[in-house]
């Protein structure tokens, strides 16, 4: 059976069947229930992980307790708190399965093994991250430069699979919208 990681990972780099058995040797599949939490605020993340089907968030609780997602992954896309990951200090967000989700989770110790034995993957995580942080960078102009029906209408066009997968409640705060706003807004658009 193929593994889902390692097509993704040629879509970027070369990679034989002998490094593709080195990578997966490095990786655990996971299969999560939904809502269940990998990662816990205080926590240090040590892992990266790749969404092999389902979707995961990242959300922090601010200062009234109120969950907010800032960031959203399916399939074949990557998720991490990456400056607890980076830094190995405590998480300040969570992050949980929205539905049933298979991830591989690739520690952070494991990590530094592979780009030794396989320094290609250096040049993926590259440019995984500099297409992670383009899109974040897209992210923060339209919060400052659309206006909130502006912001829903442009993310539901560009991710029209998200607006389906995604509980409403989750999608209005992602936008920093209540539900009962973004509610109004679907009916208008409808």
């Amino acid at each position: 059976m193929k593994s889902p990681l390692a097509e993704h990972i040629r879509k970027f780099i070369a990679l034989n069947e002998a490094e593709e058995k080195i990578l997966l040797s490095r990786v655990n599949l996971l299969s999560l229930k939904k809502k269940e939490v990998i990662l816990k605020e205080g926590q240090i993340c040590n892992d990266n992980y790749f969404v092999a089907k389902g979707c995961l968030r990242l959300f922090f609780m601010n200062d009234k307790g109120i969950e907010q997602t800032t960031q959203f992954a399916i399939e074949n896309w990557w998720m991490s708190d990456n400056m607890s990951f980076i830094d190995q200090r405590p998480s300040t967000f969570y992050i949980q399965a929205v539905e049933r989700s298979e991830i591989f989770s690739l520690n952070k110790k494991a990590q530094e093994q592979l780009f030794k034995e396989l320094p290609q993957l250096e040049k993926y995580f590259r440019i995984i991250f500099q297409k992670a942080y383009a899109t974040a960078q897209f992210r923060i102009k339209y919060l400052y430069n659309l206006s909130k029906e502006d912001n829903y209408r442009f993310f539901a066009s560009s991710y029209p699979e998200f607006v389906q997968r995604i509980p409403q409640y989750m999608l209005a705060s992602y936008l920093n919208l209540t539900p009962e706003y973004l509610s109004e807004i679907r009916k208008k658009h409808s």
